[in-house]
């Protein structure tokens, strides 16, 4: 759609949906009429009925998916408000009310999917988000984040008791009692923060920040 659509019907870009609906009856009705002159003055209505039609059409259209885009984007506030406020059935029960699915709508089932603690569900609504909308930078970050997270609780369950992982690597020792320095795992992420961090890191928060971690 350009601004030859509305330079075709004669009104301006700022004009209302009623105002736009009324030119176009008014034109409609004038081409309608003069399409049955004799000679090129009626090819030429008939032309125009056609150009106005259209115009119309794609004008109304893209109109409406503006009007969609607005509504999605304040229910996903919404969701995001609920969720961090913990009313995580309600941030479901607006989720699912959604038609139309985009990249952000699979990114938020992941948030309540990691504070339900569905860690598996988690990552695939991620990857879906990241399908859709692979440059997307927040979830990218928050997939990076989350298999960390699910690497670390791996190495975690399959470390003897007795022993630890210091920089990566097994040692004996006291497994509850891992050292938290910046080498462990690769850096930037600490036992301490494996909990209550990681769904902060899926609003695209920084996890060195959150508790004070280091």
């Amino acid at each position: 759609m350009s601004k030859k659509d509305y330079e075709l019907l004669g009104v301006d870009e700022g004009a209302t949906d009623e105002q736009i609906r009324a030119r176009y009856e008014e034109l409609r009705n004038k081409y309608s009429e003069e399409r049955f002159l004799e000679g090129e003055a009626g090819n030429e209505a008939a032309r125009m009925l056609g150009r106005i039609e259209v115009a119309y059409n794609e004008i109304m259209a893209e109109r409406a998916e503006s009007v969609s885009s607005a509504g999605q984007g304040a229910s996903f506030a919404q969701v995001e408000e609920h969720i961090r406020a913990g009313r995580i059935n309600e941030a479901q029960a607006v989720l699912d009310a959604f038609n139309e699915r985009p990249a952000e709508w699979h990114y938020l089932q992941s948030v309540i999917f990691y504070r339900k603690n569905w860690i598996s569900e988690s990552k695939k609504q991620l990857e879906i988000a990241i399908e859709m909308d692979g440059g997307n930078e927040k979830y990218q970050s928050a997939y990076a984040k989350l298999k960390e997270k699910m690497e670390y609780e791996k190495r975690q369950a399959e470390m003897p008791r007795g022993g630890s992982y210091q920089g990566g690597t097994y040692r004996g020792g006291n497994r509850d009692s891992i050292p938290s320095d910046d080498n462990q795992m690769g850096g930037g992420f600490c036992e301490q923060c494996a909990t209550c961090c990681a769904c902060n890191v899926l609003f695209n928060l920084c996890l060195n920040a959150c508790c004070g971690c280091r």
